[in-house]
């Protein structure tokens, strides 16, 4: 709606909790859907921002979000990178004519001594296309960037996602590195959790997706605790639910595994099958993820013969994904640390029965140990292995644990409760902007946004910090 209709008193129908329509911008600088959560993210927090009544922008850097259809209030605004990491040329060096300007020499030149510099750049310029945009949102949600560019004046009040601390996944490989040279590169790879850390310190309101995700954000990156708020987030409980009609698959065992990284803990599971083939034959692993040519997982299958009872999948549809779930005799989530896991919920929603670790976040999703699911320890293949052969021995069990898991997922974690607690703080930020613009002379009586600032100068980083500072001109 423009602002001369609105000054002209035009009705325009409430959203669901029954406040005015909001503008939403909604970032993501990665925004895969079938790789990470970043993009489920996404995809579905604008899903049912839409349905409750509001208008929805996700702006993102390739990979680009998918997002669902037929809902007119949610549009993709393609904010490109030189999209250093694509397939099949990872790490590439781009040509002289892909360069644009100062952001995109930038990224190379952090990409070529180690870095990842995507965080930084796609904050850059996310600053310069909202700044350009100033009025026409009514606040700015950024999912994890945490990138100096999102500091300042960005033309709306900002919320920000933090799904949990990267400093977390950062001490896992280097706990996992052998080596001083494989310990610099994590290093310089995760040099921009620095960043992440200066950035969140000084945002006005996070939100994280569980209890232990707030407290790790309180703990690793100094962050106020009442600026931490917690939204859980969920399945889509009408796609992730159970069907009958698709057939069990004596042994089959599902989990998702986006890499062969520490976090995933993908290499005590392959141990734990190995274990498991000693008295279930039948059993074997669907991974949900990218095949990988080495690493520690990799080692294992071929350490342990298992070629032919672990098979990968990668880019499948949602219809896919849930029958391979509904499929699967028992749903596995063995990671050393989550700061929520769909997958847990995700399985649970359909009615598989799930045994998971007992890392970060995961019991507050997965719930109690004999009730919802079955929990063993982080990191131990032989406890893994032991809920495995209980479970695939016990048919009983597995009807009692995948119903209970459904009907937790349904009272707790839906991305409809997601949204509507996601509103809430939205809510509450466009508040607090206008009350401090009120507190500086400024006024707000409910009527259009300010119009677009016309004269505009771009913040750069220093040379030598890469700290993100702002003109003088724009302040």
């Amino acid at each position: 709606m423009t602002a001369e209709a609105q000054d002209a008193g035009a009705q325009e129908a409430p959203a669901a909790d029954g406040g005015r329509p909001l503008d939403i911008a909604l970032l993501t600088y990665k925004g895969n859907p079938f790789c990470g959560g970043q993009g489920v993210y996404v995809r579905h927090l604008s899903r049912e921002l839409a349905r409750l009544g509001h208008r929805v922008e996700v702006i993102g850097s390739q990979p680009y979000p998918v997002l669902d259809e037929g809902y007119p209030g949610i549009t993709l605004t393609e904010l490109p990178s030189l999209d250093l990491y694509r397939q099949p040329d990872p790490f590439r060096t781009p040509g002289r004519g892909e360069y644009r300007d100062w952001i995109d020499a930038l990224e190379v030149a952090t990409m070529w001594t180690g870095g990842f510099p995507e965080p930084l750049t796609f904050s850059l310029r996310a600053r310069r296309h909202l700044r350009a945009r100033r009025g026409e949102f009514d606040v700015v949600h950024d999912n994890q960037t945490l990138g100096y560019g999102l500091l300042g004046d960005i033309g709306a009040p900002l919320v920000t996602t933090v799904h949990h601390p990267i400093t977390v996944d950062r001490q896992l490989e280097l706990d996992a590195a052998e080596g001083w040279q494989r310990r610099y590169s994590v290093r310089r790879w995760y040099a921009f959790t620095r960043m992440q850390k200066r950035v969140s310190r000084r945002l006005p309101s996070i939100l994280t997706v569980s209890g232990t995700s707030r407290q790790e954000i309180a703990d690793h990156l100094g962050v106020r605790d009442d600026r931490l708020h917690v939204v859980h987030i969920g399945a889509d409980t009408d796609l992730f639910a159970p069907n009958p009609a698709v057939a069990e698959v004596p042994g089959r065992i599902v989990t998702t595994s986006s890499a062969d990284v520490p976090l995933k803990g993908l290499v005590f599971l392959v141990e734990a099958l190995a274990k498991v083939r000693t008295e279930h034959p039948a059993a074997h692993l669907v991974v949900v993820g990218k095949r990988p040519e080495e690493g520690p997982a990799w080692a294992a299958i071929e350490r342990y013969g298992l070629h032919g009872a672990v098979e990968f999948v990668k880019g499948i549809s949602d219809a896919e994904l849930v029958d391979l779930i509904r499929s699967a005799e028992v749903a596995c989530v063995p990671s050393l640390y989550e700061g929520f896991s769909l997958p847990a919920a995700e399985a649970m929603a359909t009615g598989t029965p799930l045994i998971a670790t007992t890392g970060g976040a995961i019991p507050e999703v997965a719930g109690r140990d004999g009730e919802t699911c079955l929990a063993v320890t982080p990191g131990d293949a032989d406890a893994l292995a032991a809920g495995l052969v209980r479970l695939l021995g016990d048919r009983e069990l597995r009807g009692r644990l995948g119903a209970a898991g459904r009907e937790r997922v349904l009272r707790h974690f839906t991305w409809a409760r997601a949204a509507e607690g996601t509103v809430a703080h939205y809510r509450e930020a466009i508040a607090l902007s206008h009350a401090r613009k009120g507190s500086r002379g400024g006024t707000f009586d409910g009527g259009p946004r300010p119009g677009p600032h016309t004269e505009q100068t771009e913040g750069r980083p220093t040379a030598a910090t890469g700290v993100y500072t702002e003109s003088r001109a724009t302040c």
